[in-house]
């Protein structure tokens, strides 16, 4: 039996595994290190790889399953929104640069139908290396990823029109017009489609499935509608990628999407590194070494070109000069569906050999530098937003209006944009607690202004930002915002300019907690853990164990993960150097208590719990450093200090069952 093709995988991984290993170490992205592990075990250089047919059938899956996960994150009312974006800028953009590149690629001595069709060759960015790196770092969502996954959805939708117009440039004519009708139609009955299927048909099917408690069955299923819809598509004459994001798309808005968005990770990074594999198996290096000078100033003439109209059409869109820069960065490659628009133009000698070799040179190095230009975008535009720039660049074409803020002090500044931080400042608003929010994302920040909230649009890595929200004046700042590298440089500029402050940052991984709070957090909810320890809680309740002891169990778990990180930080509150395992908890006595008409002389706080009682909260008054002889009444609120575990046994004191609101710790 022949097990060449079980070589290559295994080769594949190997390699894979070691030079990303070697990039983590160096902080360079995965990327970067599955394209190199093409072109090391590619044709033209090695050539171990004896099936490159079965690894791009791989590479297809991956793409496959990383648009299907793009769908889930999305929605159709979402897609709805920025359908502005996806048919004004994705056209805009296809436009202009397809016109600009068709006259640098006369210089060339293409003619004028090779050079046209370089120009759309060019315009299409690579929806599998960009939506990859945006996923990764939470801005698929965002103002900024909104266009640019936009702008893609535009592209991959236009290739198929793009191939059927590629025959009438090499002068065959017969029957395109009739196709390009047809196509319509499809299009037409994909999105009613998608609507049905998004609006009754998938919630219907996956709860069935869901109550069969069979997760087994319910992965296979998600498999089945994803490859079925791409599948589909495919052979309406649509590409599998973009069939498989409207897949996603059918079961985005369904109560389950979440757990198949979490279960399908393994199997999209696994299959989308054969898609960067492949990739880089195209790279002729003997074509760049004969011609490097050729080579390379054409690549960086496409990344100006196309990171000049990009950032362009992102500015006409209402985009501010930060949002410019950073579409223009992330949409300045060439995309992988370009090879596929070559390859049909090598077929009717629309271009020469010479030129679909400098072509696929220009492409795959484009995509190997975007990584790398993603994460410089922010601190590009940073550098350059210091110089005297004109405000109506920096602020785009509509800019928010500026808002008074209060000078607040003793407030909580939220930072971030997701759910989670957004329904902080709505809690934080119907309990009257002052707050200012910090949100890079002016629609979400023109819609919390018009129902009166206290919100400032900006970045937070930027000081005057932080001023604006009297981060100095502040007691508390709340930084959820998904990528550490934003959170580090978040948590370092607020401590630096609040010494005092009490910081707590939501981080995605248990592993980024130790360099959080080496930079000054005080307090660090990494998602996995936490999501863990929700699971625990309920294991412990459906066992019947009783709810004080569940509280002194998770309480104590926290406390002992949470207490190995903290020891040592450089925390420049002196009490939390000294008691670093120390919480301040606020809770209210409810009716029926014992303690109500009690003196703390009498409960003895300190001797029974180990707690302290530091204050009550009385009509809106504040009785601190209360006497022994004071009594306490129904509706206090009462600020004890102490460890989690003490905290949580003195809750029945109280009659309660939920767990106090933490102030401070």
């Amino acid at each position: 039996m022949e097990f060449s093709f079980l070589k290559d995988i295994l080769l594949i991984f190997a390699l894979s595994t070691f030079v990303n290993f070697l990039f983590t170490k160096i902080k360079v992205p995965t990327i970067i290190g599955y394209l190199l592990t093409g072109v090391i075990t590619g044709p033209y250089f090695l050539g171990l790889i004896s099936s490159p047919h079965q690894i791009e059938l791989m590479a297809e899956i991956g793409v496959v399953l990383l648009m299907f996960t793009i769908g889930l994150e999305f929605s159709v009312q979402h897609l709805f929104k920025i359908r502005k974006i996806v048919f004004v800028g994705g056209f805009m953009q296809l436009i202009l640069t397809t016109g600009i590149t068709m006259l640098i690629a006369r210089l060339y001595d293409l003619s004028w139908n090779g050079a046209l069709f370089v120009g759309f060759l060019t315009a299409l960015s690579s929806t599998a290396v960009v939506l990859k790196l945006m996923q990764e770092r939470s801005e698929i969502t965002s103002n900024f990823g909104r266009t640019v996954v936009g702008i893609l959805i535009f592209q991959d939708v236009i290739l198929i029109p793009l191939l059927l117009f590629t025959p009438m440039l090499a002068g065959q004519s017969g029957g395109q017009g009739n196709e390009l009708l047809l196509l319509t139609g499809k299009t037409i009955i994909l999105v009613g489609l998608v609507y049905v299927g998004n609006r009754w048909l998938m919630p219907k099917v996956l709860r069935w499935i869901a109550y069969t408690k069979n997760q087994e069955l319910f992965m296979m299923s998600i498999f089945v509608i994803c490859l079925s819809v791409a599948l589909l598509t495919s052979e309406m004459g649509i590409s599998l990628a973009f069939g498989a994001f409207l897949a996603g798309l059918m079961i985005s808005e369904s109560e389950y999407s979440h757990n198949a968005f979490g279960q399908l990770i393994p199997f999209k990074d696994t299959f989308t590194s054969f898609f960067f594999v492949s990739i880089g198996m195209l790279l002729d290096l003997s074509f760049v070494a004969a011609h490097p000078v050729l080579v390379f100033s054409t690549v960086m003439l496409v990344l100006f070109v196309k990171m000049l109209l990009a950032g362009g059409t992102a500015f006409a869109l209402g985009h501010t000069f930060r949002g410019t820069i950073m579409v223009g960065f992330a949409l300045c490659q060439v995309g992988e569906f370009s090879f596929i628009l070559a390859q049909s133009g090598m077929k009717y000698e629309i271009i020469p050999p010479y030129y679909y070799q400098l072509f696929l040179a220009v492409a795959v190095i484009s995509m190997s530098v975007t990584p790398l230009l993603i994460m410089s975008s922010r601190t590009v535009a940073n550098a350059l937003l210091k110089l005297p720039l004109p405000p109506a660049l920096v602020n785009g074409l509509f800019p928010l209006p500026q808002i008074e803020i209060p000078e607040y002090k003793n407030h909580v500044v939220f930072i971030g944009k997701d759910s989670r931080s957004l329904n902080l400042s709505v809690m934080a608003k119907y309990l009257k607690l002052p707050y200012i929010s910090i949100i890079f994302d002016p629609s979400t920040v023109k819609k919390m202004q018009e129902r009166g909230e206290t919100v400032i649009y900006g970045d937070a890595t930027n000081d005057p930002i932080l001023e604006k929200a009297h981060i100095d004046l502040a007691d508390i700042a709340v930084i959820s915002v998904g990528n550490l590298i934003t959170a580090m440089s978040i948590t370092e500029r607020v401590r630096r300019m609040n010494p005092g402050i009490f910081i707590i940052v939501r981080t995605k991984y248990v592993f980024d907690v130790e360099e959080l709070y080496r930079i000054g957090a005080n307090e660090v909810i990494p998602e996995e853990f936490e999501t863990a320890i929700d699971l625990f809680e309920r294991v412990l309740q459906k066992r019947l164990v009783p709810q004080r002891e569940i509280n002194l169990v998770i309480a104590k778990i926290r406390n002992d993960h949470y207490g190995i990180f903290r020891e040592g930080t450089d925390d420049s509150s002196q009490i939390f150097k000294e008691l670093p395992n120390v919480d301040i908890s606020a809770t209210k006595i409810q009716d029926g208590s014992f303690v109500i008409g009690k003196t703390l002389k009498e409960i003895k706080f300190r001797k029974t719990f180990g707690v302290t009682l530091v204050a009550i909260l009385r009509n809106e008054k504040l009785i601190e450093h209360p006497e022994a002889s004071i009594c306490l009444e129904a509706g206090d609120t009462v600020y004890i200090m102490g460890r989690k575990e003490q905290i949580a046994h003195a809750l029945e004191l109280f009659g309660l069952s939920e767990e106090p609101v933490t102030v401070s710790g």
